[in-house]
C-alpha cells in the first residue's frame, strides 16, 4: 500500500492478525525504486502501436531494473507477442499504466513473474490492463494461455489494473507468501468454465476489493493454504469464492472471508472427492447473496476419486449470510461431508438464505456435525456416525 495510508494498513493488518501470520506487501516503495532506476520499454524498443511486439523490450528492461529498479509501461496499446518470463527479481517493481495485449497462440501463460521477493505488480493511473482476446479461443470450444502467473515471489503487492477476457486462468498465484492483492478488476465471458479469476496457494495473503465477472471461480483457494484475509469481493455470475478441488496431502487452515458480495455465485464450495489431509478454522461472515444455484455448499463427492480416505474437515463458521438461491430445486443449505471421516464443529449463525422462485428451501446434511441448520450435534469427535438429515424450511427468514 501506499505510504500515505500506511497507518490504516497496519491498524487492518492487526485486525486480522488471527488469520495473516505478519506483514504482507513490498518491503521498499515503488517510488523509491523508480528513483533508483527507471526502465521506460519505449527506451528498449517498444512501439505503443498495439501491433509491434514488445517481449524482447520487456525482457531487456526488466533484465536491467529487475534488482532495485521500476519496469514502466507507459500509456498505449502494446502487442505481446511471446510467452515471457521475468525472474530472479529483488526489491523491483513493474508500473503497467498502458494495455498490454494478447499477440499469439501461447502454451502457458502470457506473463510469468517468478523467483522475486520485495515486489510491485500495479498501475499508477489505474488504466492499466491486460487484455485477452480469449474468445477467439471460446468460441470455438478451445482454451489458451492464462493471463497472469505470479509464482514462488515472497513479500509483493498485485494492484491497480483490470485483465479482461482471458483464453483460460486469470492470474495463479502458485506457492507465494506475504503478498497483498487489491483494486484488481477481472472481466470476461460469463457463460465458460475453466475460466477462474483468481487461484492461489501459498502463505500470509491479504485479498481485497476485488470485482471479478468470469465464467468460473472467483477467489478460489487451494492447497497448501495458511493464514489468509479474504475481504470485499465482489463475483458476477461466477462460480464465487471455492475451496478446491482437493486432492492427496491437503493443507489448508486459518482463512477467513468477509464482506462477500455473490451475484449469480457461490459464497462458499468446498470441493473434495477421496483426497486426504485437513481442512480447519475457516470463517465466511458477511455475506450477500443474490441467485446463487449452491450458495453454502460443501461437497465431497465432487469430481474424480482420489482413491484416499477423505479430507478431514473441521472449524468452520458461517456467520451473517443473507439473500437467495436461484432456484429451491438445489438445496440453499448443502454439508455433503464424507462418511469415513465426518466434518465437525461447524457452527451456522445468523444464515438466512431463501430460494427466488419459492415458498420453501431446503437444508440438507450428510455426516457434518456441530450447531445450526441441519447440522447433528455431537459429544467430542471420535466415533462419529454417518448420518442424512433434510429438512424443508417454509417459514421466511
Amino acid at each position: 500500500m501506499r505510504a500515505s495510508i500506511l497507518p490504516l494498513t497496519l491498524f487492518l493488518a492487526t485486525l486480522a492478525g488471527a488469520q495473516l501470520s505478519g506483514p504482507v506487501g513490498p518491503l521498499v516503495d515503488y517510488s523509491t525504486k523508480a528513483r533508483n532506476q527507471t526502465c521506460n520499454i519505449i527506451d528498449y524498443g517498444a512501439v505503443a502501436d498495439g501491433k509491434t511486439d514488445i517481449s524482447q523490450a520487456l525482457l531487456d528492461a526488466w533484465g536491467n531494473c529487475s534488482v532495485g529498479g521500476l519496469v514502466y509501461i507507459p500509456p498505449g496499446n502494446y502487442s505481446l507477442a511471446e510467452d515471457i518470463e521475468l525472474k530472479h527479481g529483488q526489491s523491483s517493481a513493474i508500473q503497467l499504466d498502458g494495455v498490454v495485449m494478447r499477440g499469439h497462440r501461447g502454451s502457458y501463460q502470457m506473463i510469468l513473474i517468478r523467483d522475486c521477493n520485495d515486489f510491485e505488480f500495479f498501475s499508477g493511473n489505474s488504466r492499466g490492463a491486460i487484455q485477452g482476446f480469449g474468445y477467439e479461443y471460446l468460441q470455438n470450444d478451445t482454451y489458451g494461455e492464462r493471463l497472469l502467473r505470479i509464482q514462488e515471489v515472497n513479500n509483493f503487492s498485485v494492484h491497480g489494473f483490470a485483465l479482461i477476457d482471458s483464453p483460460s486462468y486469470y492470474i495463479v498465484f502458485d506457492t507465494v507468501t506475504s503478498g497483498e492483492v487489491y483494486n484488481i478488476l477481472i472481466r470476461g465471458v460469463t457463460s465458460v468454465g475453466a475460466t477462474d479469476a483468481i487461484d492461489v496457494w501459498g502463505e500470509n495473503m491479504w485479498f481485497h476489493d476485488i470485482e471479478v465477472s468470469n465464467g468460473d471461480e472467483c477467489v478460489t483457494v487451494k492447497s497448501p493454504a495458511h493464514n489468509y484475509l479474504i475481504e470485499n469481493i465482489y463475483c458476477n455470475l461466477s462460480g464465487g469464492t471455492a475451496i478446491g478441488s482437493l486432492g492427496t496431502g491437503t493443507n489448508i487452515s486459518d482463512i477467513h472471508y468477509r464482506n462477500l458480495y455473490m451475484n449469480q455465485a457461490d459464497a462458499c464450495f468446498l470441493k473434495s472427492n477421496n483426497g486426504d489431509g485437513i481442512v480447519k478454522n475457516i470463517i465466511w461472515e458477511n455475506v450477500i447473496v443474490h441467485g446463487g444455484p449452491y450458495p453454502l455448499a460443501i461437497d465431497e463427492a465432487w469430481g474424480d476419486d482420489r482413491g484416499s480416505v477423505g479430507v478431514q474437515v473441521s472449524n468452520l463458521t458461517f456467520r451473517n449470510w443473507h439473500g437467495e438461491s436461484v432456484s429451491a430445486s438445489r438445496p440453499v443449505i448443502r454439508l455433503q461431508c464424507d462418511s469415513d471421516v465426518p466434518c465437525y464443529d461447524i457452527t451456522i449463525e445468523n444464515v438466512n438464505l431463501w430460494a427466488n422462485d419459492s415458498n420453501y428451501v431446503v437444508w440438507q446434511c450428510e455426516n457434518a456435525y456441530g450447531d445450526g441448520a441441519c447440522l447433528s450435534s455431537a459429544e467430542g469427535t471420535k466415533d462419529l456416525k454417518t448420518f442424512t438429515s433434510k429438512q424443508t424450511i417454509t417459514a421466511t427468514p
